[in-house]
């Protein structure tokens, strides 16, 4: 698919749904009802708000990376939502994420252990100046690292919506051939495309916020769940060009298993 028609479908894909746009609505509900419960200083809708944040820790990832699996098969259906699965998907995603937050996580350790140690050096002696570089250093170190590892982590999470295989998508090098055969090209137009959204996105919400206590709520409930769905629909197509190389038995097996998440 060519990018002009990525960004098109993608941005019509959740009007595309009316019927089963507020299933996602009503996800990140869940996730309202805390702010709430302290605006009202209520604390039994604090409490249930707690219980909903862990039902939208475990549901929000899993349905959301079903919305990727539809992408790769250039759908514009809605997934159902299905517990069992939607449960076992988000599962799937945590892990992940851990994994390839692994390796951030293990640079700002020992960068920031080694940085500890340095510190006591650098003030005695009173070298303000090298301090500050060295922070900065420090800190750009870690920072490029999590991008990295995070630009990884999206099209590990559509190679696993692709092969349906955990073990695939933690193969790193792997990941990286896929990255190569989208196109680096098209991979930046995607970044631009999804950068420019935000930053509308943005300039929409603040409006919407200065709205008291309900500009809040619409913001959570209705605009960042809009964002989400468009993002994530449009990286499953942006992943659908290496699914096109394929033969076509291979296809019909992907189209099958994407079934099961419209039923």
């Amino acid at each position: 698919m060519d990018f002009g028609s990525i960004v098109s479908n993608s941005l019509k894909y959740p009007f595309r749904n009316i019927k089963k746009l507020p299933i996602l609505f009503v996800l990140f509900i869940l996730v309202a009802i805390i702010p709430i419960g302290m605006v009202y200083d209520n604390r039994y809708v604090v409490a249930i708000g707690a219980i909903s944040f862990f039902l939208f820790v475990l549901l929000v990832p899993g349905y959301l990376f079903s919305m990727v699996q539809i992408g790769l098969n250039e759908s514009s259906m809605f997934p159902s939502l299905s517990f069992g699965k939607t449960i076992y998907d988000t599962l799937r995603v945590l892990v992940l994420r851990i994994v390839y937050m692994i390796v951030p996580a293990a640079v700002f350790f020992i960068v920031m252990s080694t940085f500890g140690v340095s510190t006591m050096d650098l003030l005695s002696d009173l070298k303000l100046i090298s301090f500050l570089i060295t922070l900065g250093l420090i800190f750009i170190v870690i920072l490029v690292t999590y991008i990295v590892f995070e630009f990884l982590l999206f099209f590990a999470k559509a190679r696993l919506a692709y092969l349906n295989s955990l073990s695939e998508a933690l193969k790193i090098h792997k990941v990286i051939i896929d990255i190569k055969n989208i196109g680096i090209g098209n991979i930046i137009k995607w970044i631009l495309f999804m950068a420019v959204l935000m930053v509308a996105v943005s300039f929409i919400s603040s409006w919407v916020i200065a709205i008291p206590y309900v500009g809040f709520i619409v913001y959570l409930v209705v605009i960042i769940p809009l964002l989400e769905s468009i993002g994530n629909y449009s990286l499953g197509l942006l992943y659908s060009n290496i699914t096109d190389k394929e033969d076509d038995l291979d296809t019909i097996e992907r189209e099958i298993e994407a079934l099961k998440y419209l039923n």
